[in-house]
């Protein structure tokens, strides 16, 4: 299905993702963790909902040059996979991304639906009983509910939480908008991340904020200051990261490379990574094929099936010094039209890339 069915698509991804972490909202430890199966109780099952094949891992591709994907640093945001993860549980569904080479995975909440109760340590262990490291997690920023789990309600329980799964990155795809779309605004959103990243980094880890396309608009008291560069100026580098979606940061090249008086304003967002390559420990690999006369410019694909180019994303930033290690790659389809075809076939094209000579 296309994300763009939508009449918002932006808006329709983030109460998706709301809706999905909402079921964990002030809920306790046990309640907060819903349901999964043990690790072999439906692997039959997984394997049947990808066709009946077992797919070979594709950590091995080879091929002429080093391979662009710096090894043990591709990961997927299980938001893409909620369909099986609310059906199978988390176990079969790691059954099959450990089939498919990934190294890593990225929370998007830890219920799981009708597939049996599970504690955290429980869903740590899976992960790393089948090879895969939980990196990070989103979490929502803030509610008016008192008792949500969000940051801004319950930031002690967020963190507790991510602790017991051994997270070293916990954050947000909500963006800063908590106070408006004013410069003053984004100050005020940017001391409240200021504020989780301290609290944050005195865990061990590191808060981190994932962009839609909006956050590269323009503050509505002055348009000619990009919202996205207030986050940045405003908020600590030692305690605030980024985790770019690299398809939302070219749908919002595209819908925001002109001020709303017509001027241009053109931007390149990796240049942002460039500029400031230790802010951006994760991204989103997402795809999408180029479309003008859609409002967002795009439409998202499976990795490798869209335009955007990722041998050159990707080898610009490992290529930095020092900086080939340094980040985490995580493949993401909103609405993929079969999320473990989406899983194996973008982990595929993403280990048969290799540097160009």
């Amino acid at each position: 299905m296309s994300r763009f069915s939508q009449p918002d698509p932006e808006l329709g991804h983030r109460l998706s993702r709301r809706g999905m972490l909402g079921v964990a909202a002030g809920a306790t430890a046990a309640a907060l963790l819903g349901a999964a199966a043990p690790a072999n109780a439906a692997t039959g099952s997984a394997t049947a909902a990808t066709g009946g094949a077992t797919p070979a891992t594709t950590s091995g591709s080879k091929g002429p040059g080093r391979p662009v994907l710096p090894p043990g640093r591709l990961g997927i945001q299980l938001y893409s996979l909620r369909d099986k993860v609310s059906t199978l549980g988390f176990g079969p569904v790691f059954a099959e991304l450990e089939r498919y080479g990934y190294d890593e995975v990225e929370f998007a909440g830890y219920t799981q639906g009708s597939a049996g109760p599970i504690t955290l340590a429980q869903l740590k262990r899976l992960a790393r009983d089948h090879g895969l490291n939980p990196i990070g997690s989103h979490v929502g920023y803030y509610s008016d509910d008192p008792n949500a789990y969000t940051f801004a309600q319950n930031l002690t329980k967020v963190l507790d939480d991510a602790q017991a799964l051994g997270l070293k990155h916990i954050g947000t795809a909500s963006g800063p908008f908590r106070y408006g779309s004013t410069v003053d605004a984004w100050k005020r959103a940017a001391e409240d991340f200021n504020t989780y990243g301290a609290a944050a980094r005195a865990r061990g880890m590191k808060f981190y904020q994932h962009n839609h396309s909006e956050e590269f608009s323009f503050a509505t008291d002055n348009p000619k200051v990009r919202l996205y560069d207030i986050l940045l100026k405003e908020t600590d580098p030692d305690l605030v990261h980024l985790e770019m979606d690299i398809y939302w940061a070219y749908v919002g090249q595209f819908r925001f490379s002109k001020r709303p008086d017509g001027t241009p304003a053109p931007f390149e967002p990796l240049n942002y990574v460039l500029r400031q390559p230790d802010r951006y420990p994760l991204f989103h690999v997402k795809d999408g094929e180029s479309d003008p006369s859609n409002p967002y410019g795009y439409t998202m694909t499976d990795v490798g099936d869209g335009d955007i180019d990722y041998q050159r994303f990707i080898s610009a930033v490992t290529r930095l010094r020092g900086h080939r290690m340094a980040h985490h790659w995580q493949a993401e389809h909103d609405n993929p039209a079969e999320s473990f075809t989406f899983a194996r076939r973008s982990s595929a094209h993403l280990h048969s890339l290799r540097e160009k000579c």
